[in-house]
């Protein structure tokens, strides 16, 4: 399977562009400076058209081979409170001492990285789509309250343009997902975290048991926020905050 089926379709548009640029040139500059005749220019643009699609082929392949040894698949597929853990467990291998907040009453903050003298604040954002503006809100309002020297929002996708603008002009770090790559892949294979192994613990850490019925609580989504609910529901309704 080709690899450019992964690509979206703006970047296949934009490839496409480069493509024909290419071989519309090399076909005039063959056929008006090189006075070559008609039937050789053609080939001459095919052989051309065929060289630069493989090149973008192997640069494909490359950066899919890449993107496997980081992990960034499987973090993909994590929900926020596993990408928090992940994402202490990556922020220790670069020395930095990572603990993440609680559950709820966070003020903004989902880890808090020290290194030295140094406080950071992060909000950790596991999104299918780009990060907006209150992300970068929510991290100004903990980097006063936990008196922090930083603030930082990683994620593992990009930023909309109002959170890159308040970004800037509030000097908020933003990790976005290129660069979250990066880190990982600056690691070598046997020191760099592994996304399945931590699905797996947090999964065993965040099961919780209703303290009314006895049953499990599981993580449930609504219009309101995150909550745990009992699956005892709606025979017990008790539930418990979650971030």
């Amino acid at each position: 399977m080709s690899m450019s089926l992964n690509l979206t379709k703006k970047q296949r548009k934009k490839r496409k562009n480069i493509v024909s640029l290419f071989t519309l040139t090399t076909f005039c500059l063959s056929l008006l400076l090189l006075h070559t005749t008609f039937w050789i220019s053609i080939i001459a643009t095919v052989v051309v058209y065929i060289g630069v699609y493989a090149v973008f082929e192997i640069l494909d392949y490359q950066k899919s081979k890449k993107l496997l040894q980081s992990g960034i698949g499987d973090i993909d597929t994590m929900d926020g409170f596993q990408f928090e853990h992940y994402l202490v467990e990556l922020f220790k291998k670069y020395n930095y001492k990572a603990i993440r907040t609680p559950d709820s009453g966070d003020y903004g903050a989902d880890l808090i990285l020290k290194k030295d003298t140094q406080k950071i604040v992060v909000q950790a954002k596991r999104y299918s789509k780009n990060v907006g503006i209150k992300a970068v809100q929510e991290v100004l309002g903990a980097k006063s309250f936990y008196k922090a020297d930083e603030a930082w929002v990683v994620a593992n996708n990009n930023y909309t343009k109002a959170a890159k603008k308040l970004a800037d002009e509030s000097s908020v770090r933003l990790i976005a997902r290129d660069e979250l790559i990066s880190l990982l892949l600056r690691l070598q294979n046997n020191n760099r975290p592994n996304p399945k192994e931590i699905k797996a613990t947090v999964e065993v850490k965040e099961k919780k048991t209703c303290p009314a019925c006895g049953s499990e609580m599981v993580l449930r989504n609504s219009k309101h926020g995150v909550f745990y609910g009992c699956t005892s529901f709606p025979k017990c309704t008790h539930i418990n905050p979650a971030k």
